[in-house]
């Protein structure tokens, strides 16, 4: 039976982390295992506490960083811990819907992908209307990106991506935060394996219903973009 490997990285999702559990707990995929593993990133805000208290039943493997690193980092450690065929990456929040899980995992178990990328452009899902130079900026790195990878993605950043195991054993993930999305992009072209896009559905934040990205990381994601490009 194939197994999928779901690493959910978390970092201060107290409201969300039980829900979002409960929904890829409740996706149905016909012959295939799955495996959770939560990362908690040292969460401050009561998460960690709820996870130990509530969630961490041994049903769901839970690692516990003694410090704060970042996404990237919380994906390097789940990703080392998963034991599934096939590893996809599930963010704590609920901006991405598990549901579609079988979607995203088509072209893998037909055989036709090594990689799959879940586009919040492509396609005719629903998305929720949000921030204009967001998405500008989205698009400019993803531009960037794949001017550099020969790749024509239309979302290089999104949560969901999806990986046969023998492509991630290839892979060492350098980035701690949010890097990792150039990062991996990159290094997975340079594989020359073969990548696929499926539209999926989007339902954003505001900063205040709990955001994290920012300028910042759209400035880190540059300079990833050209590191993991040109310097190796």
């Amino acid at each position: 039976m194939t197994q999928l490997s779901v690493v959910i990285p978390v970092y201060n999702e107290r409201d969300t982390i039980a829900s979002i559990i409960k929904a890829v707990e409740a996706v149905p995929l016909h012959g295939i295992d799955k495996e959770i593993v939560i990362v908690d990133d040292h969460s401050t805000d009561g998460t960690r506490d709820l996870l130990k208290r509530e969630l961490d039943d041994g049903r769901r493997r839970v690692i516990y960083q003694d410090r704060n690193q970042g996404k990237g980092a919380a994906l390097r450690a789940g990703f080392s811990a998963a034991t599934g065929d096939i590893v996809l990456v599930q963010d704590a929040d609920l901006e991405y819907n598990p549901a579609e899980y079988p979607r995203l995992l088509k072209p893998i178990l037909e055989g036709k992908a090594d990689v799959v990328y879940g586009s919040r452009f492509a396609g005719s899902e629903e998305k929720r209307v949000l921030f204009f130079w967001h998405s500008m900026g989205n698009k400019f790195l993803t531009t960037l990106s794949n001017m550099f990878t020969n790749l024509n993605l239309t979302d290089m950043e999104t949560c969901y991506k999806v990986f046969r195991r023998e492509i991630l054993e290839k892979i060492t993930v350098e980035e701690n935060r949010f890097g990792f999305e150039p990062e991996i992009t990159a290094k997975v072209s340079k594989l020359r394996c073969r990548i696929y896009e499926v539209g999926i559905s989007y339902s954003g934040r505001t900063y205040e219903e709990g955001k994290k990205i920012n300028w910042k990381d759209g400035v880190s994601a540059f300079r990833c973009i050209l590191k993991y490009n040109l310097f190796r």
